[in-house]
């Protein structure tokens, strides 16, 4: 597994496999989802379009809509609204704008209460309404005080300024008077040539004001993620974490699957595989506590990553298979007699395995069945046996496990002369035993005695 790609199969077998904890995983996911809602309160969105007549850019599109989302627009917002417990640093976190189709900006804003996701949105439309025809006036001052409107305003004075000075100039024909009263006549006819070319220009650019386009519809719905949309993500994550887990854990396993890489760790020989039927609770452990309890009812108490148990012969070819191993053992070594076969106590096919090799080897040699606990092996000191035959299953131990095996046996004053690989396989359902076909008998021909007739 941890060398192959992964493929759907490998998915496919972990939700076949882990399906009630996956189950339960979604479950817990979604509670969580559930209890993250509660540390969101539900949000309204409302979207007002701001017009933008004429023609423009894309880029001074965008840059109207940086403008519309800045400081100095939100912040005049919230001055007008003056919402107790929100700062302008959080209301601009809450308005939000972007460019639509047909020069239309829109522009959203996002509360606690659908009212006031209407009157923000509709507020910061208008601020930025204003705000972007005073930059387009030259002016960014709220009191107007320079601008095209304020320089109409300056011209009328100034005309005004020169009427006054016309009539209190000297009424008379004098060459002074006559050219004052032409200065000023000059002045005015500037003034007034100035104003016209000014409007002008503004005609030709050909850009009108902007224009809101109508009050923002109310929200009748939360704005994203809702409450329904947390829950379901929350389910989604942690079955997605809960797959990508086992998947990674798959990577990294180290357990020996090939018989000589078990051999090898073990330092001993292989005499052989051998088959042995599965069964439903094959390769569960018994369950002690409440720890042992509780895997076997979300189904962890037995591997995923092992693949389908292949599809076996008849029993007369299992048997073979143990038949042989047990002569290889005897060939072996000829002068053992009494040997010990250590088991994992957690490994059901690899004890069913050792039982079935001692009935075959009907006591030549004479084996004797000891279980060992991986993590911390103990194997019984040397007495009347001879060496250790190791039965264990494939892909079940690391090779750091089957040193730590190999230790105790040396340590108990045992010499592992083999090793036999156990293999969960499927048992072929045994066909039905053929009676042998009745003869047909014929039937002979009976006289009628209701009759009376005689032959």
């Amino acid at each position: 597994m941890s060398d192959d790609t992964i493929r759907l199969v490998t998915v496919g077998r972990i939700l076949r496999r882990r399906r009630r904890l996956l189950a339960v995983l979604v479950v817990v996911g979604a509670l969580a989802g559930y209890g993250v809602s509660w540390l969101f309160p539900p949000r309204y969105t409302a979207s007002a379009s701001v017009l933008l007549p004429g023609q423009w850019e894309q880029r001074e599109l965008l840059t109207q809509v940086e403008i519309a989302t800045s400081s100095s627009v939100v912040d005049r917002a919230g001055d007008t609204l003056r919402w107790s417990g929100v700062g302008d640093s959080e209301l601009r976190d809450r308005v939000s704008a972007e460019m639509a189709d047909g020069n239309i900006i829109r522009i959203s804003g996002t509360a606690d209460t659908p009212e006031r996701a209407q009157r923000l949105s509709d507020e910061v439309a208008r601020q930025f309404v204003t705000y972007a025809a005073r930059i387009a006036s030259g002016t960014t001052d709220p009191d107007g005080a320079t601008g095209p409107e304020a320089l109409r305003r300056q011209v009328k004075r100034t005309n005004e300024r020169i009427t006054d000075l016309a009539e209190a100039a000297d009424p008379g024909q004098t060459v002074e008077s006559v050219q004052a009263r032409t200065e000023l006549e000059k002045l005015r006819t500037a003034l007034q040539d100035a104003m016209e070319k000014l409007e002008e220009a503004d005609q030709a650019h050909g850009r009108g004001s902007m224009v809101v386009m109508g009050p923002s519809p109310r929200p009748t719905g939360e704005a994203p993620p809702t409450r329904t949309q947390l829950v379901g993500g929350g389910a989604l994550l942690f079955f997605v974490l809960a797959v990508v887990g086992h998947l990674a854990a798959a990577r990294v396993n180290r357990r020996l699957r090939l018989e000589p890489e078990i051999a090898a760790a073990l330092g001993a020989a292989l005499l052989g595989t051998v088959d042995v039927p599965a069964e439903r609770r094959a390769g569960r452990p018994a369950a002690r506590g409440a720890r042992a309890r509780l895997r076997r009812l979300l189904g962890v108490d037995t591997r995923w990553d092992l693949p389908a148990p292949p599809a076996s012969g008849d029993e007369a070819g299992r048997r073979l298979r143990y038949r042989r191993v047990c002569a290889r053992l005897r060939e072996r070594a000829p002068s053992l007699r009494r040997l010990l076969v250590v088991v994992p106590d957690d490994d059901e096919v690899a004890r069913r395995a050792a039982g079935q090799l001692a009935d075959e080897a009907a006591g030549d040699p004479l084996l004797r069945l000891v279980e060992v606990s991986v993590p911390r092996p103990m194997v019984p000191d040397r007495g009347t046996e001879s060496g250790v035959l190791v039965v264990l299953s494939a892909g079940a131990r690391t090779a750091e496990e089957l040193a730590g095996v190999a230790e105790a046996c040396a340590d108990g004053g045992h010499e592992v002369v083999g090793v036999v690989v156990a293999e969960a396989v499927r048992a072929r359902p045994a066909e039905p035993v053929r009676r042998p076909a009745e003869p047909v008998v014929a039937a002979a021909a009976v006289p009628d005695h209701a009759t009376g007739g005689s032959a």
